[in-house]
């Protein structure tokens, strides 16, 4: 290789060395605020959570259909993924994991119907037996309960109707800034955990029928949003480590390519060394 070819080189991997440092400080401001987002989230799910469990108990009369357990015909899974790579091995850790408990639900001839949220997930769902009944994509840095839910509503309307009977959800969880953690939640029907006993109960300004429903689908759209949230921060995680890892490599790189730079430098200063004392010798023998 040249010595031209080489200088061309290392200012090439110079140049994707300062691209992927900017990519890890972009993903390690967004990865703060997601984690602001993911920790105001969890607080509102897990109270939900606990009101859920007291209606379950309190009024044993009432019982919304999310609730109702039955014999399994059909299965339905919502996949949390990102819109975009360059994040390791996020994505595929989730999708091995998901594709892992759906085995059990092939191998017993079970059919199962796919909603996915994310490009990544689109991409790889398509292929495989599952149906895919429902997308949704691009909700950005900061999303929003009203365009998430549109899509899910298909899988939520279906377990209403007992078209699914069973419905999992998917998703990366934030462990720490080093750790994501792939997961397969229940999701409907709700956990017998979620359905603790209680010996009081509220009081109902409205139909406790009008209250359950809207409690009940409050917490699973909250769950919902809880996993895009936390899949989010997973994301610019796992996007921070990437681009710190391609970095330290484009140095390693620059590294390896500035010595042999620098030894066909010295080789070619040395050859004209040569050349110079040959041609001096030349002339005093004339």
């Amino acid at each position: 290789m040249s010595l031209h070819e080489t200088r061309g080189k290392i200012d090439s991997v110079d140049s994707i060395r300062q691209l992927t440092r900017a990519m890890e400080m972009v993903a390690a401001s967004k990865m703060r605020r997601a984690e602001d987002r993911m920790a105001a989230s969890r607080h509102y799910a897990r109270q939900l959570k606990a009101i859920i469990g007291r209606l379950a108990n309190s009024r044993p009369d009432h019982r919304h259909p999310f609730m109702q357990a039955r014999p399994v015909s059909r299965v339905g899974y919502i996949v949390v993924a990102s819109d975009r790579g360059l994040c390791g091995g996020l994505n595929g850790n989730a999708f091995r994991t998901a594709v892992r408990h759906m085995a059990d639900w092939h191998q017993s001839g079970i059919p199962i119907d796919v909603c996915t949220i994310g490009n990544k997930a689109q991409s790889l769902f398509r292929r495989t037996p599952c149906t895919l009944v429902a997308h949704t994509a691009h909700l950005g840095d900061a999303p929003v309960v009203a365009d998430l839910i549109g899509a899910v509503r298909v899988m939520l309307d279906a377990f209403e109707r007992q078209a699914i009977d069973r419905l999992f959800l998917v998703y990366s969880r934030f462990v720490s800034k080093a750790v994501q953690e792939p997961v397969v939640e229940p999701l409907l029907p709700l956990p017998a955990e979620d359905q603790r006993r209680t010996g009081w109960d509220y009081l109902y300004e409205l139909e406790p029928t009008t209250v359950w429903r809207t409690v009940v689908e409050r917490f699973v759209e909250s769950q919902l949003y809880q996993a895009v949230v936390e899949n989010l921060a997973c994301e610019q995680a796992a996007r921070m480590a990437a681009m710190n890892s391609a970095s330290s490599n484009a140095e390693d790189l620059i590294g390896e390519l500035q010595i042999e730079y620098n030894k066909g430098r010295q080789a070619r200063i040395t050859q004209e060394l040569s050349e110079i004392v040959s041609g001096s010798r030349a002339k005093r023998r004339r």
